[in-house]
Formats: structure tokens, sequence, C-alpha cells
């Protein structure tokens, strides 16, 4: 995906953080850490992977489907802006 390119450092520091919260949930499980602070990083991982989830979602709809922000059509634009709001409250 090319529009991605644009966005690729910012993109990839996110699934490096993404990793680093993996191998912190890796270190606790060999250190026999206690459940709860595990399902703690367990949830802080699951909601990053729901940020970077959305913003790639939203990221292809402005540039495969339509741009709200720049769409000459009104309907198609507000209709993109619609889908994008819904993935964005779908995915909190």
């Amino acid at each position: 995906m090319s529009h991605m390119s644009k966005n690729k450092t910012k993109l990839i520091a996110r699934v490096r953080r993404l990793k680093g919260q993996l191998e912190a949930i890796e270190r606790a499980l060999d250190a026999d850490e206690p459940c709860g602070a595990v399902l703690n990083q367990v949830a802080s991982v699951r909601g990053a992977v729901t940020g970077l989830t959305a913003e790639l979602i939203e990221d292809h709809i402005r540039n495969h489907v339509a741009d709200p922000d720049t769409d000459d059509d009104p309907e198609r634009a507000r209709g993109a802006a619609d889908l994008i709001e819904v993935m964005r409250t779908y995915l909190k």
C-alpha cells in the first residue's frame, strides 16, 4: 500500500512498542508475576493493537474508498465520514 509509506516510520514505531509490550508479558510469565499484573499487560496490548487496527482501517478508507476531507461528492464524503466514525466507535 503506497499510502502507508508516508506513515511507515510511525507505524513501525507502534509495532515495535507492541513487540516490547509482548516481550514484557513473556518476562512477567517467566517471573511468575501475579495474574492481575499479567492481565493488565495483556489488556494494554489489546488496546494498542485495536488502536493500530483503527488507524490502518481509517487510512484505508481515506485512500481507497473516499476521503471525507477532500471528496467533491458531498454524499460520498458524508458516507466516508460516517463509516470512519462508526469504525472508531466500534473499535474503542
